[in-house]
């Protein structure tokens, strides 16, 4: 055979896995090397030959097919490399979720020595920072002062003098409100000056950056961005008392900041490449604010109030220096917590009214006074988002731009709250229809210590609605609401093949709905009887499926909505219709998914 002839064998470019591959070159080897390979047998050289090659060529393949896929947002696949995608249009990926709740604070002053009620001088403040933990070992934090003086607080009498039966002691109870998580304080030593440094935290529980101080005192802040130079500063009120206002957020022009970029396992700090020794970061405020430049008027430019300085170095790079990067890392696994599982004090931070005039037997018997217990079950998001998950708030984070405008807008700004303030599992924007103004009904729900759907509590709905007032529109109003839970459970009945084995097939089946049925509903979303039909047809052994039943599962255990079935059915019964304020839970899969073998 000629070479000529050789050359016009088309080769088949669809054979991409081994056996393919395989199959063509044993092909080519037949046709045009009869006489130089004849033994393809499985122990001979020539076969060897022919699974290295279609081994390479089936290792090629993937990896091509995987890079192309990774390339693109809607084929990405491995989590970070769909955050990366995120990242480009938009979207921040908010890290670990944290949970928020209220705690009840006790603690014992002494009788004042002038009149009726506490001592105030020994009535003390409860600072922000203090960490309690539950009985299971789960940290939280203190993100407010608690002040015992507050007149809305519980007194009560504690103790009494037992001679005369005056009260020697109060008992004061106050409330505030934690956060899940523990401080931890990692260092970072920096050589020579780099621009556009970035130091990594490898902890993978890390929520939030507290603060980053260098060696010489100098602080740096966190920006959205590195061309950003204001961040609001909280100061204390020393008008507290009167106004009700513990803190007062103050603008304050940075020049040393970073930006913080999350992966799955390390967080990164990213500063920008000014260099403190050679560039004036600060411009001087004529330049910045009139464009003169040696002509005797003013042309109108536009004004980023976030940009200031004009400086085009991003901040200043910290070097030769030791960074201590002080953090809040959450729980590792789990941050919900029952009612009444807090009850231990790891660490107390204190301030009184004046310290000089306080005895020290009695200041630490105030200190050591101190209990804590949740009367309410501290819950939030325990999940983090899966890939799909992501994907979608992507896409509705570029079209968003940083504003809320359509129902999608607010699911998407509500999604992205960070979660440092607190995550929700599901959240859906309804506009309300009895309302006359643009009021949008959002409705939240979140998740229990055992992964159940529970009502979001109102610490979290609070910093939900403040996240929510910096983007949404200035005649829009949002209501957070919570939606209806409506359990079910689902009996089927099915046929299976011959020769096949009873409950090996019925306990498949019931592993298939349940494994179906994992990922939580979303708010509104329909049932749909079809898709049941079609897992359980999938499942080795089975032959037909007969029977499909949905039924609501309601009081006891479980939640007291009661959910008509048959009413809410579609006309040709291939889904569940599910009103806009309620949410589908398959609560108890172990017992709520029941089959029959007929």
């Amino acid at each position: 055979m000629s070479s000529d002839q050789k050359k016009i064998l088309p080769i088949d470019y669809t054979s991409r896995d081994f056996a393919s591959i395989r199959d063509d070159l044993m092909g080519i080897a037949e046709r045009f090397y009869p006489n130089t390979f004849q033994d393809f047998s499985e122990a001979s050289f020539g076969s060897l030959m022919l699974d290295a090659v279609a081994y390479i060529g089936d290792q090629l393949s993937f990896y091509m097919d995987y890079n192309v896929n990774e390339a693109f947002l809607d084929t990405a696949y491995q989590y970070g490399n769909v955050v990366r995608h995120g990242r480009i249009l938009g979207y921040k990926d908010s890290g670990r979720p944290s949970t928020y709740g209220e705690v009840a604070f006790f603690v014992l002053v002494p009788a004042s020595q002038v009149g009726l009620g506490p001592d105030p001088s020994y009535t003390p403040i409860l600072k922000r920072g203090t960490q309690v933990s539950s009985v299971d070992g789960l940290g939280f934090v203190l993100t407010a002062n608690v002040d015992f003086a507050n007149s809305t607080n519980s007194v009560v009498v504690a103790r009494v003098d037992d001679a005369t039966g005056a009260p020697t002691f109060y008992a004061i109870k106050a409330y505030g409100n934690v956060v899940s998580g523990h401080f931890a304080i990692e260092q970072a030593t920096l050589g020579q000056f780099e621009r556009f440094k970035t130091v990594s935290i490898t902890d993978p529980n890390l929520v939030e950056i507290i603060s980053v101080i260098d060696t010489q005192g100098n602080e740096y802040f966190e920006v959205d961005y590195l061309a950003q130079d204001i961040v609001y500063k909280e100061m204390s009120n020393k008008n507290f008392k009167s106004d009700n206002v513990p803190s007062i957020l103050k603008p304050y022009l940075v020049s040393r900041k970073f930006v913080v970029e999350k992966t799955s396992n390390a967080t990164y700090l990213q500063f920008g490449s000014g260099n403190s020794a050679e560039s004036n970061v600060i411009a001087d405020p004529q330049s910045v604010a009139l464009d003169i430049f040696g002509k005797s008027y003013v042309s109108d430019t536009t004004f980023d109030p976030s940009r200031l300085t004009k400086n085009k170095n991003f901040g200043l790079v910290p070097y030769n220096t030791t960074l201590t990067i002080v953090y809040r890392a959450t729980n590792p696994l789990n941050s919900n917590a029952a009612a009444g599982a807090i009850r231990e004090v790891a660490s107390s931070r204190f301030e009184f009214e004046d310290e000089t005039a306080l005895t020290n037997t009695t200041r630490s018997t105030v200190v050591n006074s101190l209990e804590v217990m949740n009367e309410k079950p501290i819950m939030g998001d325990v999940t983090s988002p899966s890939t799909s998950e992501i994907k979608r708030r992507i896409y509705d984070t570029f079209p968003t731009q940083n504003r809320a405008v359509t129902q999608a807008d607010y699911e998407n700004v509500a999604y992205r709250m960070p979660a440092k303030y607190g995550s929700i599992l599901r959240c859906s924007a309804q506009k309300d229809p009895s309302a006359l103004k643009r009021n949008v009904n959002l409705y939240v729900i979140s998740q229990d210590p055992q992964e159940k759907l529970i009502n979001t509590n109102a610490t979290i709905k609070i910093n939900l609605k403040t996240w929510l007032d910096n983007y949404r529109m200035i005649n829009d109003t949002i209501d957070i609401l919570d939606p209806f839970i409506i359990n079910i459970g689902i009996n089927f009945v099915i046929r299976i093949k011959a020769g096949s084995e009873k409950y090996t097939v019925l306990d498949e089946a019931v592993d298939k709905l349940k494994e179906m049925y994992n990922t939580p509903f979303f708010i509104g979303e329909p049932l749909y009887i079809s898709d049941i039909y079609s897992s359980l047809k999938d499942v080795s052994g089975v032959l037909d499926v007969e029977k499909v039943l949905i039924t609501n599962k309601h009081g006891a255990n479980y939640s007291a909505v009661e959910f008509d079935i048959n009413k809410n059915m579609s006309p040709d019964g291939g889904y569940i219709v599910v009103p806009k304020n309620a949410i589908l839970e398959l609560k108890y899969p172990e017992t709520d998914v029941k089959g029959k073998v007929k």
